[in-house]
């Protein structure tokens, strides 16, 4: 709980800011041509970002690195480990370079199959590949701070990679306060921006290792056994980690042959829902895995199935109430949060229902972060990967089927319905092998969090209502109203909760 709380501090902190620069974003940006390009050019670098380096890198080496230092590291594990770290990085370096350099070439041909419906748009296409080219070098900057952010989580130091997306946050709202005389000139701007906060980024994770007595010599690239050991487990991460991502991209592409803006509604409304995705279920993953990792290398399954089952209570006590009221009220939330500038309150109604076709997914979302610990923990890579291409198939099936009369409500929605088959697919699979089962506080104490929830809804339901009439009338009134609804929420849920037992304050002391 210590180490979460310092995760999910930083998180949040992180996550404050980028509703900052969201917020300016909105401002300057609006949900126009310059907003949809600047957002696929920021799509690309994140896509692989998550699909090689916090995907299948961090979920390979995370584990492998933690066995080898062992539940009590000494020295000598320590030692065993840097070299499996240099070995790591001697490899991962030259493949990032000539990847980048690579996609760099290509990059016209690449923007024709994520944004096909940009190519009958000549200014825009263009656009978007002279930023996407802008916001590229970051995959292999973010790439090296993944490496060095698994060395120190394998440490059990999680404050520097979590507090590296902050840096991000700061760097763009830099430039958005510095140049946005046009939309051109402020995408521009950002996208040259993300590429500088990589830099930044990858300073504060080296500085990070270097105090841990932890930075890394850059031998000559050699397959060692560690090294095609990480490979061979890297590739079924891979291969699901794709899956997940493939689904956004595909999101993506069908969303850019959807009305302009499509892509706008869809980028603001997900950037609230992964506020508790973030804060509550990364950084419940983040630490669970190392955790598990070393609990199971000292021979204790019965441990940590008991610490599996505790990180999905307190993830769930956190995430059902952010759900509920995502799903229930997302109208004032995004109103206040985005609506002024170039943002139109028709913008904000096309965002919030798409806020609501996310939030009734975002328990699945966390619950995937938290369960696929489980697997990869066990050194299993291979079946979150069937199942994470089932869920694939199930996207784009309701992709095709939803977007029609739904429009970019219908990308949402398939979404969430797909994450929702995957985490009920990943549990099944470990409760068959006798390696997760709810144990009886876990489904008590999720009966009682569901009670307060619904208790909380009703509130937020009635105020709603009755904020309904005058909704809109000033910007001062919709950030009061919204404050008001969000105090309110948390106070009625966490009255809930206690009068309940779904949660105890000697618990909450205990976590110090």
């Amino acid at each position: 709980m210590r180490a979460f709380s310092t995760v999910g501090s930083f998180t949040l902190m992180s996550r404050i800011l980028g509703f900052m620069r969201d917020v300016l974003m909105a401002q300057f940006l609006g949900a126009g041509l310059a907003a949809d390009c600047f957002f696929v050019a920021f799509k690309l670098p994140n896509f692989f970002r998550r699909l090689f380096a916090e995907g299948a890198f961090s979920s390979a080496f995370v584990p492998l690195f933690s066995r080898i230092l062992g539940r009590d590291p000494t020295p000598t594990s320590r030692h065993n480990a840097r070299i499996f770290a240099q070995e790591a990085l001697a490899v991962l370096l030259p493949i990032l370079l000539v990847f980048t350099g690579l996609m760099q070439a290509v990059m016209p041909w690449a923007m024709l199959v994520l944004a096909p419906g940009f190519a009958d748009q000549p200014e825009k296409f263009a656009l978007a590949v002279d930023l996407t080219r802008l916001t590229f070098p970051y995959l292999l900057l973010i790439s090296l701070v993944s490496l060095f952010s698994g060395i120190l989580n394998g440490l059990g130091r999680f404050s520097e990679a979590a507090a590296a997306p902050i840096l991000l946050n700061l760097v763009l709202i830099s430039s958005l306060l510095l140049f946005h005389d046009t939309a051109i000139m402020t995408a521009k701007a950002l996208a040259i921006a993300v590429s500088l906060a990589g830099v930044v980024q990858l300073l504060l994770l080296l500085y990070g290792a270097h105090r841990m007595g932890f930075s890394l010599s850059l031998p000559r690239p050699k397959l060692t056994p560690a090294v095609k050991r990480l490979l061979t487990v890297m590739l079924p991460v891979a291969l699901g980690a794709g899956m997940t991502q493939i689904n956004l991209m595909i999101d993506v592409i069908l969303a850019s042959m959807l009305p302009e803006g499509s892509l706008s509604f869809l980028f603001y409304a997900d950037r609230l829902n992964q506020l508790p995705l973030g804060v509550i279920g990364i950084a419940v993953g983040t630490v669970l895995l190392p955790h598990l990792s070393r609990t199971l290398a000292g021979g204790s399954a019965v441990e940590a199935i008991h610490h599996h089952n505790r990180a999905i209570e307190f993830a769930l006590f956190l995430t059902l109430p952010a759900a509920f009221a995502l799903a229930i009220v997302p109208q004032p939330l995004i109103s206040a949060l985005f609506q002024h500038g170039a943002f139109t309150a028709d913008d904000s109604q096309a965002t919030a229902w798409a806020l609501a076709a996310f939030a009734a997914g975002l328990p699945a979302f966390v619950l995937i972060k938290v369960l696929v610990p489980g697997f990869y923990a066990r050194e299993d890579m291979k079946t979150p990967v069937k199942i994470a291409l089932l869920a694939l198939v199930t996207n784009l099936v309701l992709n095709l089927l939803l977007m029609g009369p739904l429009r970019h409500v219908g990308l949402a929605l398939a979404t969430s319905i797909a994450a929702w088959l995957n985490a009920a697919l990943l549990y099944l699979n470990l409760h068959r092998r006798g390696q997760f089962a709810l144990d009886a506080r876990l489904k008590s104490r999720l009966l009682r969090v569901i009670a307060s929830c619904g208790f909380m809804a009703a509130v937020l339901f009635g105020l709603d209502h009755f904020f309904g009439a005058g909704r809109g009338a000033s910007k001062a009134m919709q950030v009061g109203q919204a404050a008001l609804l969000v105090v309110s929420g948390l106070g009625v849920y966490g009255v809930a909760s206690l009068i309940l037992g779904a949660f105890r304050l000697s618990e909450i002391k205990n976590w110090r």
